[in-house]
């Protein structure tokens, strides 16, 4: 992940501001984000994850009242 933000900054070159950087990666996380989302939905699905649980499920008391 390092290497990929640093090779894209390295094309960029000299940002405007700190808020360019900023956007630009944070655009590369969310690409990363997306791909490991797809990669992992098509081996793991939320069926099969719950599946492999054995935990009963928990109920928190409600608050407020």
């Amino acid at each position: 992940m390092n290497g990929e933000i640093k090779r894209r900054t390295d094309v960029v070159g000299i940002f405007p501001n700190e808020a360019a950087i900023t956007r630009l990666v944070g655009a590369i996380l969310l690409e990363q984000n997306d791909e490991w989302s797809v990669q992992r939905a098509r081996y793991i699905s939320l069926e099969t994850i719950a599946a492999m649980g054995d935990d009963e499920p928990v109920s928190l008391p409600v608050l407020g009242d």
